[in-house]
Parts: structure tokens; sequence; C-alpha cells
């Protein structure tokens, strides 16, 4: 079995980064041996830039413990078939998936397989409103994100999300969890023993699961070995996002080091040196953007968002598509609002005929 011993190199892309366990791009198709009894097992995200989620196969008691489930379309499904196929096993061998947020690349899958095989499938507590929004009737008619894209000064961007084309709304695919789970817990997998750690940031319910017997971390998309995952993306949109996913990076560094196992990308070998990484990252950010705001004029999220480069290549807000360009408007509003809770900044709330606008206090 390949072992882990390097950090993935941060001048190799997602797109083109290699995972030690398979020795090919991460993303291949395959169940790849991480560790005694761990398989990963990558499942397309077709027009998605991540290409792939990491599902990670557990050898437990009475049967196998799924971490995380893949997006409920045909050719994911067609691949985790084969996947598991390829160690002896099946669909009806899974007992349990746990689920490490809503998003619909970890979330639908789980929902679709556990309901036709009858395995249990666990959620965090705090992923509930998400989905009960997907549950009101009809779904949801407009984009939820449109007030918090207005109120960040994209009018533009929120326009053309309302314009996007609108899914209907599948509700075998989002129906709520078997079972909820609330707050820090053990969970006894037989022969293995989890932890389910909170990690609210990048969703209000997201956990990772700490095999320290093992020496793991199932991390979910919070800590990624190459890129940093979306902040307030989710709804409702939590008050200070940012701030959540800055505390929870501390709650990971208050685990004992552990291979980083990762939703996308390949797998590392500490999960302290990235959570570490990512900490530095956010705090490069924070003094970007303050940099950016006057003590006396006004500015909205969307032009402070314009004044930074967005991703490894540090492209111009305005070369974004219009979806990276929502995602970096929202991302701006939690850093900045984290400024304002650290007493670096003061908003004007948001109106109906007007953006929220930050100042800097110079403190």
């Amino acid at each position: 079995m390949r072992r882990v011993t390097a950090e993935p190199d941060p001048n190799v892309p997602t797109s083109r980064a290699v995972s030690p366990d398979s020795g090919e791009h991460w993303a291949a198709e395959g169940a790849w041996a991480v560790a005694d009894g761990v398989h990963r097992i990558p499942l397309p995200l077709p027009m998605d830039g991540l290409r792939a989620v990491n599902v990670y196969v557990v050898e437990s008691e009475g049967g196998l413990t799924l971490v995380d489930g893949g997006w409920a379309i045909p050719v994911a499904r067609e691949v985790l078939d084969r996947s598991l196929a390829s160690m002896g096993a099946g669909f009806g061998d899974i007992t349990r998936f746990l689920v490490t947020h809503s998003h619909r690349d970890h979330y639908t899958m789980a929902r679709v397989i556990g309901t036709e095989v009858g395995a249990e499938v666990l959620l965090g507590e705090e992923e509930r409103p998400a989905l009960e929004v997907l549950d009101e009737p009809g779904g949801f008619p407009d984009d939820p994100f449109d007030a918090a894209l207005r109120a960040a000064g994209a009018d533009d961007v929120a326009d053309l999300w309302q314009r996007r084309e609108r899914e209907e709304v599948d509700r075998t695919r989002w129906a709520g969890p078997d079972r909820w789970i609330a707050g820090d817990t053990t969970l006894d997998l037989g022969t293995r023993t989890f932890q389910a750690v909170h990690t609210p940031g990048h969703t209000p319910g997201h956990y990772v699961f700490a095999d320290e017997g093992a020496g793991l971390l199932f991390a979910g998309d919070h800590v990624l070995p190459t890129i940093t995952p979306s902040i307030g993306f989710t709804v409702p949109v939590p008050d200070q996002p940012l701030g959540d996913f800055m505390s929870s990076l501390a709650r990971v560094l208050a685990l004992p080091d552990l291979r980083l196992l990762p939703a996308h990308g390949p797998l590392a070998p500490s999960s302290h040196t990235r959570a570490t990484a990512l900490l530095a990252h956010h705090e490069d950010r924070l003094a970007a953007m303050l940099a950016l705001l006057s003590p006396t004029d006004g500015r909205t999220a969307r032009q402070v968002a314009g004044g930074v480069g967005w991703t490894r290549h540090l492209h111009p807000f305005d070369e974004l598509d219009p979806f990276a360009r929502g995602l970096a408007s929202m991302e701006t509003r939690a850093h900045l609002e984290l400024l304002v809770a650290r007493g670096q900044a003061v908003v004007t709330p948001a109106t109906a005929d007007a953006p929220a606008s930050y100042v800097a206090t110079g403190g």
C-alpha cells in the first residue's frame, strides 16, 4: 500500500494533482486503498471544476460505512457500483453513510441509495434549515442567494443568477437523514470508533470524522489539500461563516495530527499542516481586504472583491464566470463581516434601496 509521505505541491493545481494512494490523477476511477480497511472511490462531478468527490469506504462491523455518498447522477452511481465490485462488494453491503454536509455532491446519492438498501444516513443537525428550504412547496422559486448578492452590491451577478435555468427539486434526493448528529459525539462502528467533530464554516452543519486509532481524518470540504472551500455559500446565510470556519480549523488543530482524507483532491500526510496554511491564507485575505477600505468612504463587498485577485492565479473579479463572481461576492462579505466583528471595520447595513457598505476604523 502506498503511504502518504509528502504534502501536495502547492504549485500543482487540483486539476493536475496526483494522489499517492493511486499514483494517478486523484480523480482516476478505482477503489484505492488508503489504509487497512479503508478505500477511496472518486466519483465524477460533471460540469464541475472540481471534477470528482472522494467517497471513502470503511470496512466496519456488519458491513460497509461510506463517508459521503456522491452526487445522485447516473454516471456517478455506475462508477460507485463498479468500484465497489472491484472490492468484492455492492450496494447491499452498505450499512451506513456518514455525510459531512448537505451539498448535493456529498448528500444526494447517500440519501437515494440509503433508502434503496436500508442503510442509515447520518447528517449534522445544523444542516436541517438548508434541507427545509428545499422541502418548501414547489422548491424555492427564486434564487435563495439573491438577497445576499444584492446586499453585497452585486446586483449584476444576482440578475445573472436569477436567469439561470432552475433544476426541478427531486425530494427523494433531499429527504432528511435517518439520524441527525448534534454536537461532538463518538460513533461506534463496531471494530472502529469515529469522533464526529462539528466544524461549521463551509456549511453550518459540516462535520469531520476522526479515526484516531488509524490516524485518519475524513475531512469533507473543511480541510482541502490544494484549494480553499467556499465560505458563505449556504442557505440560510450565516452571520459569521468565516469566523465559524477559522474557529473550526482551530478545532482540527486541537485533534492529533492525522492523515488528511479530503473530499476533493489528493491525500495529504498532515491535517495540522494544511489547517495552519488555511488559517494563514484567510488572515492574508483579511489584511488585503482591510487595506482596500477607506476610513471615510464606504465600500461594498462587490467593490472590495474587485480589488483582490481570485484563485491561485489571482484572476481579476470581472474575469470570473458568473457563478464564481457570486461565490467571490459572498466570500468577500464573510471576510468584511469578520473585520467588523474584530472591530477593524464598521458596517452600514443593507436596506431595500442600498447594499451594505463598510469603512475601516483605523483600529
